[in-house]
């Protein structure tokens, strides 16, 4: 990503509501300008949702600390509750040590599943509260042209397996089962936002789970097919846009025209 220059040498502005901002122009070629107000706005807010899935995150571990150590005092007494209803003394005696370790290892058994079905549970219960909540949050499940036309459920019943929470963040892995890395910020894993913009990107069939932007229905106005099949949009509908649905515009060639 480098800064768009004019013949001079001079760095090329665009003015967005009144304040003039810097034009970068990214690998693929698409332009776009560079609000550092609206960023650290942005980021502020982000480092709040981090705080708040990070104290989630230790407040649920807190509750796997219980049963850090087997037996736990719930899990001894009641291990040994069903250890007095067998009558070890007659086994030994009987010479059925066999039969003595087999139905300790029963009870034991039971117990471990126990705990290892409490701390699934406690996992499911963190990538809900992060994954899903920030479904609910994104901004590209909406009614704005170039936004998913699908609920909330059925984008993460699509998409919700290719995140995982990793350290306390969230992952984006593609179909192949690989991390997908930022394009904006180099080096860096792509965040929830940007992850599930690529991956909506890489959907053999999104244009029939993104809302239309033509006049026909399914969006908002503003645009229409020109000639050959490009999508026309009004400059008005554009600068409305967010960034990453502005992104997926240029990538398709959408002709932007005054209006």
């Amino acid at each position: 990503m480098k800064l768009k220059l004019d013949a001079q040498g001079n760095v090329v502005t665009k003015e967005v509501n009144g304040v003039k901002l810097p034009v970068y122009v990214h690998d693929d070629g698409t332009e776009k300008e560079f609000d550092a107000s609206g960023t650290m706005a942005t980021i502020t807010r982000l480092n709040g949702e981090a705080k708040a899935h990070r104290e989630a995150k230790e407040a649920a571990e807190l509750k796997l600390a219980a049963f850090k150590d087997i037996p736990d005092p719930k899990t001894a007494l009641e291990a040994m509750a069903k250890l007095k209803t067998i009558d070890l003394t007659k086994l030994v005696d009987a010479g059925k040590v066999d039969e003595v370790r087999a139905e300790v290892a029963k009870v034991m058994q039971g117990e471990i599943d126990k705990l290892k079905s409490s701390e699934s549970g406690l996992q499911s219960q963190v990538y809900e509260l992060m994954v899903g909540g920030a479904f609910s949050r994104s901004k590209l499940i909406g009614d704005k042209p170039g936004q998913l036309a699908i609920p909330v459920d059925l984008a993460q019943a699509r998409f919700g397996s290719n995140f995982k929470v990793e350290g306390g963040k969230i992952v984006t892995f593609d179909a192949s089962g690989n991390k997908l890395y930022s394009k904006v910020r180099g080096g860096e894993l792509a965040d929830f936002e940007e992850g599930l913009a690529l991956l909506i990107d890489a959907y053999p069939h999104k244009d029939s789970i993104l809302r239309g932007a033509g006049g026909n229905g399914g969006g908002a106005g503003g645009s229409r097919t020109g000639a050959g099949g490009t999508k026309v949009i009004t400059r008005k509908v554009f600068d409305a846009m967010d960034p990453v649905t502005q992104r997926a515009a240029l990538t398709e060639r959408a002709q932007i025209v005054d209006g």
